[in-house]
């Protein structure tokens, strides 16, 4: 199973959560966390690409502000987190999405996949680093959907995600139309087992255009 490892970054030393395939790599993910942290699910959903042969990397984000941050699915663990995204910021963390993809490049292709937060990092990874990469329901997104990007991105998003309004989904289709939106009968936070929002079929159908892609992009 998976492991902690060291990554150095331009903000420091950090952990990393590796989840190793059990042959040879069909490509690599830096997998971005939500605002939770790199807890059990973001481990959990690292190893799951690893058994689809991919060698997976989950950068703590946070450790460049505060070292070992795990938060739970409440409200404290929301608020804390939202803390913690603004004391880092987007820059840093495209920063560390470099050092993490640099790490893996003797995988082959390397990819990003990010949920929440980590959402609109995995589009900035895309557009900034050229990683192909897949975003599911990133609510920062719209400042960043003029930019040209480097690489193919995928987006996933809740029809019922309050937090995203379908105006905001159209823009992803207006602004980027050679990039695959798509959306599902689920609120935001959908493929996470540990949330309210989890919705199962949702996630499996997501689940399965994600690997397609990295299929046909890093593969």
């Amino acid at each position: 199973m998976g492991h902690w490892i060291p990554l150095d970054s331009p903000h420091g030393r950090l952990q990393a959560w590796r989840a190793e395939p059990a042959g040879t790599p069909r490509g690599a993910l830096v997998v971005v966390q939500e605002i939770f942290g790199v807890n059990a699910h973001v481990r959990t959903v690292a190893e799951g690409f690893a058994l689809e042969g991919y060698l997976a990397l989950a950068p703590a984000y946070f450790d460049s502000v505060e070292p070992g941050v795990e938060l739970g699915y409440d409200a404290q663990g929301i608020a804390r987190g939202r803390d913690l995204i603004a004391a880092l910021g987007l820059e840093r963390a495209v920063d560390i999405t470099r050092a993490a993809a640099d790490s893996l490049a003797g995988a082959g292709k390397v990819g990003s996949v990010g949920y929440c937060w980590g959402g609109t990092v995995a589009l900035l990874a895309a557009l900034r680093l050229g990683l192909p990469s897949v975003s599911y329901y990133g609510a920062r997104n719209l400042p960043f959907l003029d930019e040209a990007p480097k690489a193919p991105v995928m987006f996933h998003f809740g029809e019922r995600d309050a937090s995203i309004p379908p105006e905001m989904v159209q823009a992803h289709r207006d602004r980027l139309p050679r990039m695959d939106v798509f959306t599902y009968p689920a609120g935001h936070g959908f493929n996470c087992d540990m949330r309210a929002d989890y919705d199962p079929a949702s996630a499996r159908l997501a689940r399965e255009r994600t690997l397609d892609f990295f299929t046909r992009n890093l593969a």
